[in-house]
C-alpha cells in the first residue's frame, strides 16, 4: 500500500496521467541528443548507444585532423604508389623524347657507311663529331657558339620588349589598332634577308646591324598574337573588373595579363625560334664569327661535315632556349593564371 501510494504521489507531481510509462519510467539520460540511459523503479537500466554505421562514419571523419591534401598519384594509404598516367611521369617523358633522334642518328649511321649517299652528300656522324672536335681544339667552336648565343639573346630581348609594348597598345586601344595595325601589317610582310643591305648602309657592319635584324625577327611573333589575344579577352571578365572599380594599369595587370599569359608565353617562344632563324641572316653581315658565318663558310669551302655540325648545334641550341622558356611559362601561369 505504501509502494502503489508513493507511484501514485509521483505520477501526479510529473503531471502524467495514471498507468502511463512515465509513470513506472523517469526521463532517458541523453549524450549528444542519443540516450544513453533509462531510469526504472529500480534504477538506471542502460541502453544501447552505439552509433549506427552511417553516424560511425560521419564521427570517425570529424574526428580527423586537417592534414594536408593528398598529391596527385599517390593514394590516401601513403602506400606511394604513382598513379598518374604513363605520358605524364618525366622519365617517359625524356625516353620518349630521345627515342626520335636515335632512331634517325641510327639511320644516318647506317645509310652513311653502307654507301647508299656519297659522303659528298652525306657525312658520316662521326666526320661530324671529329669537325667539332677540330673547331673545338682550335678554339673556335666555343667562340662560335657564345657569339650566336648572345646575339640572340640580345636582339630577343629587344624585339619580344617592343613587341610586347606595340601588341599592348594595338590589342588595348581602338585608336592605336587604326594608326598601327597596317603599317606594321605590312612591314611584316617583308622577307629577312631584304633588311639587309638597308641595315648596312644605316647601321654599318658591326653588331648593332646584327642585333636590329634579330630584333626584328623576334617583334613581330610577339606583337602579333599579343595583340589578337588583348582584342579577346572575354569582355564579361573586364566589366567584372570594372563593377570592382579596376581601370587602366591595374585593370590590366589584375584582369587583362593573367587572361593572356599562355599565349603571351606562345609568343615569347615563337620569338625565340624566330630569332635563331633571323641569326643565319644577320651573320651574312660581313661576319666573320658565329655559327650563321660556319654555315656560310662552309658552304664556300664545301665541307658539308661542318655545315652539319653548324645545323645540328642550331638545333640544340634552339632546344636548350625553348626549355629556358618553358621554366618561365611554368613560373608565370603559377603567379598569373
Amino acid at each position: 500500500m505504501t509502494t502503489d501510494a508513493a507511484k501514485t504521489t509521483d505520477t501526479k507531481r510529473s503531471g502524467l496521467p495514471d498507468g502511463s510509462v512515465g509513470s513506472a519510467f523517469a526521463a532517458p539520460v541523453a549524450v549528444g541528443g542519443r540516450a544513453v540511459a533509462a531510469a526504472d523503479a529500480t534504477g538506471p537500466v542502460g541502453v544501447d548507444a552505439r552509433p549506427s554505421g552511417g553516424e560511425d562514419r560521419r564521427i570517425a571523419a570529424s574526428a580527423r585532423r586537417p592534414g594536408r591534401p593528398t598529391r596527385p598519384g599517390r593514394s590516401g594509404r601513403g602506400d606511394g604508389g604513382d598513379r598518374r598516367p604513363l605520358t605524364s611521369r618525366r622519365w617517359f617523358r625524356i625516353v620518349g623524347g630521345a627515342l626520335i633522334p636515335l632512331a634517325l642518328l641510327a639511320a644516318w649511321q647506317v645509310v652513311s657507311t653502307t654507301g647508299a649517299v656519297p659522303v659528298s652528300q652525306l657525312p658520316s656522324p662521326e666526320m661530324v663529331w671529329l669537325a667539332a672536335i677540330d673547331l673545338a681544339e682550335r678554339g673556335l667552336l666555343g667562340l662560335y657558339v657564345a657569339i650566336s648565343t648572345q646575339r640572340v639573346f640580345i636582339g630577343f630581348a629587344f624585339g619580344a620588349l617592343f613587341g610586347l609594348l606595340a601588341g599592348a597598345v594595338v590589342g588595348l586601344s581602338r585608336l592605336g589598332d587604326v594608326l598601327f595595325s597596317p603599317t606594321l601589317g605590312a612591314v611584316r610582310a617583308v622577307p629577312s634577308l631584304a633588311w639587309v643591305p638597308l641595315l648596312i648602309l644605316w647601321f654599318g657592319i658591326g653588331e648593332d646591324s646584327k642585333v636590329i635584324l634579330i630584333s626584328i625577327g623576334a617583334f613581330f611573333p610577339v606583337y602579333t598574337i599579343v595583340a589578337a589575344s588583348l582584342r579577346h579577352v572575354d569582355r564579361r571578365l573586364l566589366e567584372a573588373g570594372r563593377a570592382f572599380g579596376l581601370r587602366g594599369a591595374t585593370l590590366f595587370a589584375t584582369v587583362q595579363l593573367p587572361a593572356v599569359v599562355p599565349s603571351v608565353i606562345a609568343a615569347l617562344r615563337l620569338a625565340l625560334a624566330q630569332a635563331w632563324l633571323f641569326l643565319v641572316a644577320a651573320e651574312l653581315i660581313a661576319s666573320s664569327m658565329g655559327l650563321g658565318f660556319l654555315l656560310s663558310d662552309s658552304g664556300n669551302t664545301g665541307r658539308i661535315d661542318r655545315i652539319f655540325l653548324a645545323i645540328i648545334l642550331l638545333a640544340v641550341l634552339g632546344k636548350l632556349s625553348d626549355a629556358l622558356v618553358g621554366l618561365l611559362e611554368r613560373w608565370a601561369v603559377r603567379r598569373w593564371a
